[in-house]
């Protein structure tokens, strides 16, 4: 299940990322917004981002102006590991080497078909483990104010 959010400025985007999901036979949960009335996207950046770290969802993907400020208010929820990516490389390698479970992008930053293409390329990437395993643990460390 995938989680889904968004703040005013990107109700058409999420409505790209939803036709490729269903395409690709995903379901997801919509955390809002549901309406272009302005709102504040922390609020709905959490609300995804809690789905992924109690296991409710298995990832997420949130979307704002620029992707940064939704993606800074997930990474607040302990148990995520965020990434805002305006291209498919940095998307790839988020998801290879630190598993990263939410994915965001801005919809005043990228168009919609780079945005499709991120989003399948950051669903599609497996973890790779090994060496990668380890900076992970060491980043999950960080979180729960353990010394390295």
């Amino acid at each position: 299940m995938i989680a889904l959010a968004c703040d005013h400025t990107a109700l058409e985007m999420k409505k790209e990322i939803k036709s490729l999901l269903d395409s690709m036979g995903l379901e997801y949960k919509d955390f809002g917004t549901f309406t272009e009335e302005s709102c504040d996207y922390p609020v709905y950046g959490y609300r995804a981002a809690k789905a992924v770290a109690s296991g409710e969802c298995d990832r997420g993907i949130l979307i704002c102006g620029t992707g940064v400020g939704i993606g800074i208010a997930a990474s607040k929820v302990k148990g995520t590991r965020v990434c805002t990516c305006s291209d498919v490389y940095t998307a790839t390698l988020s998801k290879r080497h630190n598993n990263s479970n939410i994915l965001t992008f801005g919809a005043r930053v990228i168009g919609p078909g780079l945005a499709v293409m991120i989003a399948r390329a950051w669903l599609e990437e497996p973890f790779e483990g090994g060496r990668h395993q380890r900076r992970v643990d060491q980043i999950t460390a960080i979180e729960n104010g353990e010394a390295l």
